[in-house]
């Protein structure tokens, strides 16, 4: 049985779709070994590229697009990714996007290697544990990956229902989830007390600016002012001119 925080809920038709099976190489925008922004301890981070969702007001649009960013073997990635985590010092990976479980197969070898490697596995989905758990009665790639995960953010972003007081969600309708004993105290005390969200920016030597955390529109242009277009949205802003 999981641990759960979740306040006000929303109505929404947002995430109410299965996924289409999505079998074969994983396609994704980028990874980093090491981040404090993007659950608890130390982690490494994989943006997965590709969401079904489609929050409005979500903070990584330019990685809605099923296309875009590299196609890549899966058990190869992981890999690599496990021994730059363990070299980091990372604690764990979180799998965000896009929509980790729009690519369930291939995100649940990567999420199998990590905790082969005796590494924890968190998760952000739009899609509800509720419909999730539904859905892998039938699809076994969706069971694997909630199988290989110890904490999961649940539920799609409702921008009129914005969360201040717990960190790495966004909106008071999406649940914290431990699904193994691993978090479940830290559940417990962010159902206790709360806790701030965190955002980390990375300037590049040739100047380009990414950004992972979370944080309002208004806090991060005003952060941003001086730095520029982001360069994730400002690439995603090149494949729709030249789609256009």
């Amino acid at each position: 049985m999981s641990t759960s925080l979740g306040q006000a809920g929303g109505a929404t038709s947002l995430g109410t779709a299965m996924p289409a099976a999505c079998d074969g190489p994983l396609r994704w925008a980028r990874f980093v070994p090491a981040t404090e922004a993007e659950g608890p301890g130390v982690r490494a981070a994989i943006w997965v590229q590709g969401c079904a969702v489609r929050c409005p007001g979500c903070f990584n649009p330019q990685l809605w697009a099923a296309r875009g960013g590299s196609l890549d073997d899966p058990t190869t990635l992981a890999d690599r990714w496990v021994a730059d985590a363990l070299a980091a010092g990372a604690e764990g990976v979180t799998l965000l996007g896009g929509e980790p479980f729009d690519q369930a197969a291939a995100m649940a070898a990567v999420a199998e290697a990590f905790r082969a490697a005796g590494l924890t596995v968190m998760a952000f989905s739009g899609y509800t544990h509720e419909r999730l758990v539904e859905w892998a009665a039938e699809r076994p790639d969706i069971a694997r990956l909630l199988a290989a995960t110890d904490l999961l953010c649940d539920g799609p972003y409702l921008r009129d229902l914005p969360d201040t007081t717990r960190p790495w969600i966004g909106s008071r309708n999406q649940e914290i989830r431990a699904l193994t004993p691993v978090y479940a105290e830290r559940v417990r005390e962010i159902a206790a007390s709360g806790g701030a969200d965190s955002l980390e920016v990375r300037i590049a030597r040739d100047g380009t600016v990414a950004v992972n955390g979370w944080a309002t529109d208004a806090a991060l242009a005003a952060l941003l002012d001086d730095l520029g277009v982001r360069g994730d949205r400002l690439a995603s802003r090149r494949v729709r001119e030249d789609l256009s």
